[in-house]
């Protein structure tokens, strides 16, 4: 079904939450952006465009608005697929069709689309993911291969087999000897950030729409020799309980263990990114005199970018040494986001 401009302007009179993070209702009238679900009365559609980022209404000189806050639930996951979500984690064998899914009050041509935005692959893709993610953490624990195969939903040994080694690129039986970097998105005041970790700490920490995303994920699989997928991790509960500490102005400072494959270089370079003070820039110059590199102001800069795991090692602080901002791979609205937020509540 293509998303026409009446079917979005129909969603906001219904305040529809399965478009959450779909659209953004830009009133030309008021010079005010808001999410779909909005409570505030409704403009005429002559009045309103709709834009497709929190970013392009920015851009555009919209203003949030303070009845719907669209960016403190920035692009957040709609309660009905939030509870799929939650039922699929607590039981992964779970299959749901679209009969399933229209029972729950559920369009499934909604829950598509939120699905393609927000993971890249269809609803029916994830729940299959689900179930072999499962499947590979329960082998990699011990457990045997058949118990495994029929315990996450599959019907047949020859079909999980074929499934496991089409996406892990290993046979069910050597899947063990499998390194594992854990996935999950985190929705944030300025969007969805996807998390990665392995059991040493967070290895990646960056916004969904970074477009060098993909390289880097590909890039932290090849350096641990792992296999990406989307699954719990013990680092990933106190990592979204800080990172909302930090965006509410109550948290100045981070102590999840980090894991930071790269160059002798690039670590100290990150090492004294972490030392620049909350609230606080430094420019490319001061952060290489402060390593005792002076000559190596280029080289420092291309470390910092180099850097996977934003905010917790803070390459936000650095700017040009005339004061400007610099290139931010999370885009250059964020960083002056994030500066002003630490500004505000710096003691």
């Amino acid at each position: 079904m293509e998303l026409t401009k009446e079917i979005m302007y129909q969603a906001i009179v219904e305040k529809d939450t399965s478009f959450e993070g779909v659209f953004f209702t830009a009133v030309k009238t008021t010079g005010i952006f808001c999410r779909p679900s909005c409570t505030a009365r409704k403009p005429k559609i002559e009045n309103v465009e709709f834009l497709k980022s929190s970013k392009d209404c920015i851009l555009k000189g919209y203003r949030a608005c303070k009845v719907c806050k669209p960016l403190e639930s920035l692009n957040h996951t709609p309660l009905a697929f939030q509870r799929i979500i939650d039922e699929f984690t607590d039981s992964p064998a779970l299959k749901l069709k679209d009969y399933d899914l229209k029972q729950r009050g559920i369009e499934p041509s909604q829950i598509r689309r939120w699905f393609l935005k927000n993971h890249g692959i269809t609803f029916q893709a994830y729940q299959r993911l689900v179930r072999i993610n499962t499947a590979f953490k329960k082998i990699q624990n011990g457990e045997s291969i058949t118990h495994t195969a029929y315990d996450t939903g599959f019907d047949s040994l020859s079909g999980f087999g074929d499934s496991f080694k089409n996406i892990f690129g290993v046979s069910p039986k050597n899947g063990k000897q499998q390194n594992v970097i854990d996935l999950q998105r985190m929705e944030t005041p300025l969007g969805t950030m996807i998390a990665c970790a392995t059991h040493e700490g967070v290895c990646l920490l960056e916004f969904s729409d970074r477009k060098m995303l993909e390289t880097e994920l590909k890039s932290i699989a090849k350096i641990l020799n792992a296999t990406i997928i989307q699954g719990n991790n013990g680092h990933f509960d106190p990592l979204e309980k800080q990172l909302n500490e930090y965006f509410a102005g109550k948290r100045k400072t981070f102590d999840i263990p980090l894991h930071t494959p790269g160059s002798e270089f690039q670590n100290i370079v990150w090492a004294e990114l972490k030392m620049i003070p909350y609230g606080n820039t430094r420019s490319y110059k001061e952060q290489a005199l402060a390593i005792g590199k002076p000559e190596s102001v280029r080289a420092v800069a291309h470390a910092n970018g180099m850097n996977r795991i934003s905010i917790l090692i803070p390459c936000h602080r650095v700017i040009g040494s005339d004061g400007h901002l610099t290139g931010y791979g999370g885009g250059l609205w964020r960083k002056q986001y994030l500066l002003e937020l630490e500004r505000k509540n710096v003691d």
